[in-house]
């Protein structure tokens, strides 16, 4: 696998010095995380810049959040929207929904609710999670819309649907808060294992602690250790306290069952999560 990596690195690295734009890009964003190469936010930006020149969205937009968070580059929030609006204008999701959050925010453009929906929307429509799940934090709130729990809750499914961890765990807290949506645990317990089947630490955790409760699902105890189990093993101290105290109330017959649903769900979660 290393191998394999290396050879990608190197084959990304000669067709960026050829002038492909995409590799170029690419091969900023293996510096940008130190991927294959070491860590370099400068040499990040120059390889940015030279996809961004060319007119390739991905670049342009990666560009503008190095100016966006200062890395490589002096903070710039003028320069970053300069460089989101580019690739917004081309169709680029990724440009578009960086752009309605500079306009949600007024920085490096006057606040504007109604322009960051707009940005918003274009990228909701082409399906982009990130897009959805701001399109729809604006419904909730009323910002730039009309506030429309429905619509809100309608566009907050589409993002969660994805497959995003976090966006499944906030939308599961939504429903068991019933913030803005109906309070709903069943619905709850749903996105929230979701999450949890995918790694997601704190899903795993109030999934534990619904399990506890008997929140949305049937009470059961076995369940309960095998969650709070998992997110215990992420650090998660909150989840490793209830875990003990759940422990100490179980038979060693329920405790051994415990720990092998944990080891089950475990080695379920995709290596990668």
């Amino acid at each position: 696998m290393e191998a394999t990596h290396e050879s990608t690195v190197a084959s990304t690295l000669k067709k960026a010095e050829q002038g492909d734009a995409v590799s170029q890009g690419r091969l900023g964003h293996l510096y940008e995380l130190g991927s294959g190469v070491p860590q370099d936010h400068q040499e990040a930006v120059r390889w940015y810049r030279l996809a961004a020149d060319q007119g390739d969205p991905d670049g342009q937009w990666r560009l503008g959040d190095m100016y966006d968070l200062g890395l490589g580059v002096p903070q710039d929030y003028e320069e970053a929207v300069r460089w989101f609006r580019l690739a917004a204008d081309q169709g680029d999701p990724d440009g578009q929904w960086r752009l309605g959050d500079r306009y949600d925010s007024g920085s490096g453009v006057p606040q504007d609710s109604g322009e960051a929906v707009r940005w918003f929307r274009l990228a909701a429509n082409q399906g982009d999670a990130d897009g959805q799940w701001r399109l729809g934090n604006r419904y909730q709130s009323g910002s730039g819309v009309p506030q429309d729990n429905s619509e809100a809750i309608r566009w907050f499914r589409l993002a969660a649907n994805q497959g995003r961890a976090d966006l499944q765990w906030g939308l599961g807290n939504m429903c068991y808060d019933g913030l803005g949506v109906p309070q709903d645990y069943g619905e709850a317990v749903r996105w929230l294992r979701r999450a949890a089947d995918q790694g997601h630490a704190d899903s795993q955790r109030k999934l534990g602690l619904m399990y506890e409760g008997g929140l949305g699902v049937t009470q059961d105890y076995v369940t309960a250790h095998a969650w709070l189990n998992l997110a215990a093993a992420q650090g998660n101290d909150e989840a490793a306290a209830v875990r003990d105290e759940i422990a100490a109330q179980i038979t060693s017959q329920q405790l051994s069952a415990a720990q092998d649903l944990a080891r089950d769900l475990w080695n379920r979660i995709p290596g990668d999560a």
